[in-house]
């Protein structure tokens, strides 16, 4: 195995990850989460009382690992294919993540992930969504992402065909439309102050957002 000559680390909840310029903490990993709330958090979430409760994910994505990243005043979430059950740990009964700029959205938008309380509890002002034209982008996920609180703006890798029109993003904020991919990406642009912007390559064009 490469980890065996390489040197690597078992990252676990409340590790902080090594790397330069950026503060990323470990919030999940390998099936645990984080115990006690990140600074500034720890308030009790209302999404959690209608949250519906799922049995526990029996795949590895239970175990992924999720980062929060802050860069200056600019909060970043990652839970990776983070599923639904874990997502509560995090975010029920209250809210051990706090609010973010900008939400990675689970899962590719599969609905296995991205709960309601998830996505009250953290209430990002942008969600970006690395799904495929099949693969997540599920109807239901998109509808609790876009209609999360502070929300300006749901950007798309793909075009969800199982969306179809009534749950894609407006044509500006999608890298991939309609049809063959063409491989356009998504590219965000951070600064210390908070503020962000989020270019389209197919587009050419940038949206920027103040803190």
């Amino acid at each position: 195995m490469a980890t065996g000559v390489a040197k690597h680390m078992i990252a676990k909840p409340g590790d902080v990850l090594p790397l330069q310029g950026i503060h990323a903490e470990v919030v999940s990993a390998d099936g645990a989460t984080i115990q006690h709330p990140l600074p500034g958090a720890g308030q009790e979430n209302p999404a959690c009382a209608t949250q519906e409760t799922r049995p526990a994910d029996q795949t590895e994505n239970a175990r992924s690992l999720g980062t929060m990243i802050t860069f200056g005043k600019l909060r970043i979430l990652d839970l990776g294919d983070l599923t639904w059950d874990k997502e509560a740990e995090l975010v029920c009964p209250v809210n051990k993540l706090g609010q973010v700029d900008i939400f990675v959205v689970s899962h590719h938008g599969f609905s296995q992930s991205n709960s309601p309380a998830l996505l009250n509890g953290v209430a990002s002002r942008v969600a970006i969504m690395d799904n495929g034209a099949t693969k997540g982008g599920s109807p239901s996920a998109w509808d609790i992402v876009a209609k999360s609180p502070r929300l300006l703006d749901l950007w798309q890798l793909h075009f969800s065909d199982e969306g179809g029109a009534a749950h894609n993003a407006p044509e500006p904020l999608i890298a991939n439309l309609d049809g063959p991919d063409a491989g356009h990406y998504l590219k965000l642009t951070a600064w210390a102050d908070g503020s962000f912007e989020v270019f389209n390559s197919r587009t050419q064009k940038a949206k920027r957002y103040s803190h």
